[in-house]
Protein backbone atom coordinates (compact mmCIF):
# COMPACT_ATOMS: atom_id res chain seq x y z
CA UNK A 1 0.00 0.00 0.00
CA UNK A 2 3.12 2.33 1.08
CA UNK A 3 4.18 2.17 -2.71
CA UNK A 4 1.02 2.92 -4.32
CA UNK A 5 0.75 6.07 -2.22
CA UNK A 6 4.77 6.66 -2.88
CA UNK A 7 3.98 6.29 -6.59
CA UNK A 8 0.93 8.37 -6.90
CA UNK A 9 3.15 11.22 -4.70
CA UNK A 10 5.48 11.10 -7.51
CA UNK A 11 3.19 10.98 -10.35
CA UNK A 12 1.60 14.50 -9.10
CA UNK A 13 4.60 15.81 -8.25
CA UNK A 14 5.84 15.19 -11.94
CA UNK A 15 2.60 16.41 -13.30
CA UNK A 16 2.92 19.34 -11.29
CA UNK A 17 6.32 20.09 -12.59
CA UNK A 18 5.75 19.44 -16.38
CA UNK A 19 2.72 22.33 -16.23
CA UNK A 20 2.87 24.55 -18.85
CA UNK A 21 5.25 22.48 -21.10
CA UNK A 22 4.61 21.77 -24.59
CA UNK A 23 5.24 18.57 -26.14
CA UNK A 24 7.80 18.56 -29.11
CA UNK A 25 6.77 17.30 -32.21
CA UNK A 26 10.11 17.93 -34.12
CA UNK A 27 12.45 15.02 -33.87
CA UNK A 28 14.88 17.04 -35.87
CA UNK A 29 17.45 19.03 -34.08
CA UNK A 30 19.31 22.30 -35.11
CA UNK A 31 22.64 21.66 -35.51
CA UNK A 32 23.55 25.51 -35.84
CA UNK A 33 25.22 26.64 -39.41
CA UNK A 34 24.62 24.92 -42.61
CA UNK A 35 27.44 22.38 -43.43
CA UNK A 36 29.46 22.98 -46.76
CA UNK A 37 28.29 21.13 -49.84
CA UNK A 38 31.61 19.28 -50.84
CA UNK A 39 29.76 19.08 -54.22
CA UNK A 40 29.05 22.69 -54.72
CA UNK A 41 32.59 23.78 -53.57
CA UNK A 42 34.51 21.48 -56.02
CA UNK A 43 32.13 23.00 -58.96
CA UNK A 44 32.82 26.39 -57.33
CA UNK A 45 36.75 25.42 -57.53
CA UNK A 46 36.89 23.54 -61.11
CA UNK A 47 35.01 27.13 -62.44
CA UNK A 48 37.33 29.15 -60.82
CA UNK A 49 40.20 27.51 -62.20
CA UNK A 50 38.48 27.19 -65.62
CA UNK A 51 37.98 30.18 -66.18
CA UNK A 52 40.67 31.60 -65.10
CA UNK A 53 43.02 30.69 -68.20
CA UNK A 54 45.58 33.54 -67.83
CA UNK A 55 49.09 33.13 -65.98
CA UNK A 56 47.93 32.47 -62.30
CA UNK A 57 50.95 34.05 -59.54
CA UNK A 58 49.90 32.60 -56.52
CA UNK A 59 52.85 33.74 -54.54
CA UNK A 60 54.23 30.28 -53.47
CA UNK A 61 57.82 29.99 -54.21
CA UNK A 62 59.62 26.17 -54.93
CA UNK A 63 62.96 28.34 -55.06
CA UNK A 64 63.95 27.35 -51.80
CA UNK A 65 62.50 23.92 -50.40
CA UNK A 66 62.53 22.83 -46.82
CA UNK A 67 63.36 19.17 -47.22
CA UNK A 68 61.40 16.94 -44.72
CA UNK A 69 61.45 13.11 -43.72
CA UNK A 70 58.55 11.18 -44.25
CA UNK A 71 58.13 10.66 -40.32
CA UNK A 72 58.96 13.60 -39.60
CA UNK A 73 56.40 16.28 -37.75
CA UNK A 74 55.25 19.47 -39.24
CA UNK A 75 54.86 22.61 -36.97
CA UNK A 76 55.23 26.57 -37.74
CA UNK A 77 53.16 29.43 -36.37
CA UNK A 78 53.09 32.88 -38.02
CA UNK A 79 54.52 35.72 -35.10
CA UNK A 80 51.57 36.29 -32.97
CA UNK A 81 49.61 33.42 -33.04
CA UNK A 82 48.82 32.63 -29.05
CA UNK A 83 51.14 29.31 -28.16
CA UNK A 84 47.83 28.15 -26.43
CA UNK A 85 45.90 28.27 -29.93
CA UNK A 86 48.69 26.16 -31.46
CA UNK A 87 48.52 23.23 -28.81
CA UNK A 88 44.93 23.38 -29.29
CA UNK A 89 45.89 23.06 -32.94
CA UNK A 90 47.97 20.31 -32.33
CA UNK A 91 45.70 18.13 -30.09
CA UNK A 92 42.86 18.41 -32.92
CA UNK A 93 40.83 20.74 -30.31
CA UNK A 94 40.45 22.40 -33.01
CA UNK A 95 37.90 20.77 -35.47
CA UNK A 96 38.31 20.91 -39.45
CA UNK A 97 35.42 21.78 -41.86
CA UNK A 98 37.26 21.15 -44.93
CA UNK A 99 39.73 18.57 -46.18
CA UNK A 100 41.63 17.74 -49.06
CA UNK A 101 44.32 15.52 -50.38
CA UNK A 102 47.07 16.08 -52.84
CA UNK A 103 48.49 12.44 -53.06
CA UNK A 104 49.05 11.23 -56.52
CA UNK A 105 49.28 15.17 -57.95
CA UNK A 106 52.62 16.87 -59.41
CA UNK A 107 53.77 19.47 -57.72
CA UNK A 108 52.49 22.30 -59.78
CA UNK A 109 48.75 20.52 -59.54
CA UNK A 110 49.07 20.15 -55.97
CA UNK A 111 50.35 23.73 -55.65
CA UNK A 112 47.17 25.25 -57.48
CA UNK A 113 44.79 22.87 -55.92
CA UNK A 114 46.03 24.08 -52.51
CA UNK A 115 45.97 27.98 -53.12
CA UNK A 116 42.52 27.41 -54.41
CA UNK A 117 41.32 25.42 -51.81
CA UNK A 118 43.04 28.08 -49.21
CA UNK A 119 40.92 30.91 -51.30
CA UNK A 120 37.74 28.76 -51.10
CA UNK A 121 38.01 28.02 -47.19
CA UNK A 122 38.85 31.92 -46.39
CA UNK A 123 35.45 33.07 -48.67
CA UNK A 124 33.67 30.85 -46.56
CA UNK A 125 35.59 32.14 -43.09
CA UNK A 126 36.20 28.27 -42.06
CA UNK A 127 38.67 28.50 -39.15
CA UNK A 128 40.59 25.42 -40.07
CA UNK A 129 41.39 22.88 -42.56
CA UNK A 130 43.34 19.46 -43.10
CA UNK A 131 45.61 18.64 -46.01
CA UNK A 132 46.91 15.50 -46.50
CA UNK A 133 49.74 15.79 -48.02
CA UNK A 134 51.25 11.54 -47.84
CA UNK A 135 54.62 10.96 -46.99
CA UNK A 136 55.85 8.12 -49.01
CA UNK A 137 59.80 8.45 -50.27
CA UNK A 138 60.25 8.63 -53.63
CA UNK A 139 61.89 6.47 -56.16
CA UNK A 140 64.94 8.38 -56.28
CA UNK A 141 65.42 7.61 -52.18
CA UNK A 142 65.01 11.59 -51.55
CA UNK A 143 62.37 13.03 -49.14
CA UNK A 144 58.62 13.36 -49.65
CA UNK A 145 58.26 15.69 -52.21
CA UNK A 146 54.80 17.46 -51.91
CA UNK A 147 55.13 16.77 -48.26
CA UNK A 148 58.14 19.35 -48.32
CA UNK A 149 56.47 21.61 -50.65
CA UNK A 150 53.12 22.03 -48.42
CA UNK A 151 55.62 22.71 -45.50
CA UNK A 152 57.15 25.47 -47.33
CA UNK A 153 54.55 26.58 -49.21
CA UNK A 154 51.57 27.23 -45.79
CA UNK A 155 54.39 29.02 -44.12
CA UNK A 156 54.22 31.25 -47.09
CA UNK A 157 50.69 31.80 -47.99
CA UNK A 158 49.35 35.17 -46.43
CA UNK A 159 46.39 33.40 -44.84
CA UNK A 160 47.68 30.46 -43.16
CA UNK A 161 48.33 31.52 -39.56
CA UNK A 162 50.12 28.31 -38.26
CA UNK A 163 49.94 24.11 -39.21
CA UNK A 164 50.77 21.46 -37.29
CA UNK A 165 50.94 17.57 -38.03
CA UNK A 166 47.70 15.47 -37.53
CA UNK A 167 46.35 13.43 -34.70
CA UNK A 168 47.18 10.07 -36.03
CA UNK A 169 43.51 9.32 -36.28
CA UNK A 170 43.65 11.98 -39.32
CA UNK A 171 46.58 11.16 -41.27
CA UNK A 172 49.76 11.39 -38.63
CA UNK A 173 52.15 12.96 -40.17
CA UNK A 174 51.19 12.80 -43.59
CA UNK A 175 48.75 15.29 -43.20
CA UNK A 176 48.26 18.86 -41.54
CA UNK A 177 46.07 20.94 -39.66
CA UNK A 178 45.81 24.08 -40.77
CA UNK A 179 44.82 27.14 -39.07
CA UNK A 180 43.55 30.32 -41.17
CA UNK A 181 42.57 34.10 -40.87
CA UNK A 182 39.18 34.94 -40.51
CA UNK A 183 38.89 38.17 -42.53
CA UNK A 184 35.27 38.66 -40.99
CA UNK A 185 37.01 38.16 -37.11
CA UNK A 186 40.29 40.36 -38.30
CA UNK A 187 42.37 40.54 -35.13
CA UNK A 188 40.57 37.56 -32.98
CA UNK A 189 42.80 35.01 -34.78
CA UNK A 190 45.99 36.08 -33.81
Amino acid sequence: MQDDAHNDDDFSLFTEQMRGVKRIHDDRADTGKPRIDNRQLANRRQNATVTQTNIKVDGLSDQFVIDVGAEDELYWARDGVQEGQMRKLKQGQIGFEGSLDLHGMTVEKARETLWDFIAEATRFEVRCVRVTHGKAARLDGKRPLIKSHVNTWLRQHPQVLGFTSCMPKHGGTGAVYVMLRRTMLEGRDE
